[in-house]
């Protein structure tokens, strides 16, 4: 069953209007069900994060996720991951709307390789004999969902509820929109606004958060443990035309071996080339037929650049000011913010200002990676599943881009969500920041996005996050340190110079803060 998990802090998971909540999204990410939203999915370079099981149920929506495993045995996790390579998690500012979800198609079912994994590799499935779709879909919420009381019903009889009068076998678009109309339903049942289905073009749209670029889902094998395609390549993707089939194992990636490496290994290998516009796969077929190498152009979906940055000012004692705004947290936002960071450094910034205003969120991975550049080896976050698995997300080691005793204020409004959130809460709580503007979106939930043998796909809440501190902030947000009319321009983010003005910050005031903060 094709599963892009996407960690969706609360309410990331992307848009109604392209997405319907899937444009912007917060990309979590595990190389099994594919994408952890969310965390986006995602980003990019090596980034490792220590992984803490408070439980050892092994029926943990978390832990039965392959990518969540290899973590957990692992007790690390190497964070890079991409949207189409590797399980993401996705967050969302976007409630579902079942009656604009499920559209009519004609076109061929598309089976995403972004957080993907096939049904069978799920332990426990429980096998219903009803459409394929519906019960991939009722499997997921029961094995995955946060909620485990499925908002106070008995699952089977709400699987019996939609299924009655249901063709068995979607041989017609007119069955299949019957089908997933009926699982969208079943999914509305839970009466959690974030949960839905996603029709084929919503879940294709995803890509964006593709690091690789060739439409591959690269997991675990849970026997072998060899890297392999965790489902179909993407349909008409580059590691569609080539041949590559779910269950081919990926012996070598550009000549290194993938033996001993995880799939966030090798997604940290690309990404140090990520201009690179061919990559080459050494396969061997599922069948277990000869190995060959597989040589693929890299293809894109455009996606633009989040960032923009300037120096904003030289203030009178000669310290220089620099601006980062970031739009969103899509696939290429973490190398795109150490580039803006290192220029700046180059030209002797010492204070900064990050602006997340108006950022509904994205790859939720990239915010714990991009707090990664402003501090060493610090919790970032802790991600907790229905059955109180607590994994803890940790900043990377030795990435850091800015001196640590620069100032940094972070602006914030009420659009600022999910994964600005994170990367909100994980800089103020380690008084690596001071919070700047109005209180925050308030999206603490963790989303999944798992795609259908049908090329349909399911967001489902899997999970909730908490600041650094312990702080839920769901439907509460981040309140800010000073207020928006105290130190922010009049103007909104988006109007050239006159909303970037960063005059009125006090940097003096903000290294006061910072300074007591670490004290306490």
């Amino acid at each position: 069953m094709t599963a892009i998990i996407i960690l969706i802090s609360t309410t990331l998971l992307i848009f109604v209007s392209s997405l319907l909540s899937l444009e912007t999204c917060d990309a979590f990410i595990t190389p099994g069900h594919q994408r952890l939203i969310s965390i986006n999915p995602s980003s990019s370079l090596t980034r490792i994060y220590s992984i803490k099981e408070e439980s050892s149920n092994n029926e943990s929506p978390l832990n039965n996720i392959p990518v969540i495993k290899e973590w957990l045995n692992n007790s690390i996790i190497r964070s890079s991951v991409f949207a189409a390579s590797v399980a993401f998690t996705t967050l969302s500012i976007q409630p579902a709307n079942a009656n604009t979800i499920i559209q009519s198609t004609t076109s061929s079912s598309i089976t995403l390789a972004t957080d993907t994994a096939n049904t069978d590799a799920v332990d426990g499935e429980i096998q219903k004999g009803g459409p394929p779709a519906y019960d991939e879909t009722w499997n997921l919420v029961k094995k995955y969902a946060l909620d485990q009381s499925y908002n106070h019903q008995d699952w089977d009889e709400v699987y019996t509820k939609y299924l009655n009068g249901l063709p068995m076998d979607p041989s017609t678009p007119t069955d299949e929109k019957r089908i997933m109309q009926a699982a969208s339903n079943m999914v509305s049942s839970l009466g959690d606004k974030y949960s839905r289905v996603l029709d084929k073009d919503a879940y294709e749209r995803i890509q964006k958060f593709d690091l690789i670029g060739v439409g591959a889902t690269l997991m675990p094998d849970p026997n072998t443990k060899e890297i392999v395609l965790g489902a179909p390549p993407v349909v008409n993707s580059a590691a569609d035309q080539a041949g590559l089939k779910s269950g081919d194992a990926v012996l070598a990636v550009n000549g290194k071996e993938t033996a001993g490496r995880t799939a966030f290994d090798i997604i940290d290998q690309i990404s140090e080339d990520p201009n690179a516009g061919q990559i080459t796969f050494t396969v061997r077929s599922s069948d277990g037929g000869e190995i060959k190498d597989v040589i693929m152009k890299r293809e894109f979906l455009e996606v633009k650049n989040p960032i923009s940055y300037r120096v904003s000012e030289t203030r009178s004692d000669g310290t220089k000011v620099g601006y980062v705004r970031i739009a969103e947290f899509n696939s290429i936002v973490k190398p795109n913010v150490e580039a803006a960071l290192k220029d700046l450094e180059s030209q002797n910034v010492g204070a900064y200002v990050i602006d997340v205003r108006g950022n509904p969120g994205g790859a939720f991975q990239s915010a714990v990676e991009i707090a990664g550049l402003f501090m060493d080896d610090k919790l970032a976050t802790n991600v907790i599943d229905g059955n109180g698995v607590e994994l803890a997300f940790k900043t990377s080691k030795d990435r850091v881009v800015i001196d640590e005793k620069d100032p940094v204020a972070i602006w914030v409004d009420g659009k600022s969500a999910s994964a600005s959130e994170v990367l909100s809460g994980a800089l103020r709580d380690n008084c690596r920041a001071v919070v700047m503007g109005d209180t925050s979106f308030g999206k603490g939930l963790v989303q999944a996005v798992y795609g259908l043998k049908n090329g349909f796909g399911l967001v489902l809440t899997v999970a909730k996050y908490l600041t650094p501190a312990g702080t839920d902030i769901n439907k509460v947000g981040i309140a800010p340190d000073i207020s928006r009319e105290e130190a922010l321009p009049s103007l909104p983010s988006f109007v050239p110079l006159a909303g970037s003005d960063t005059s009125r910050v006090d940097f003096k005031d903000v290294t006061e803060r910072m300074t007591m903060c670490s004290s306490e």
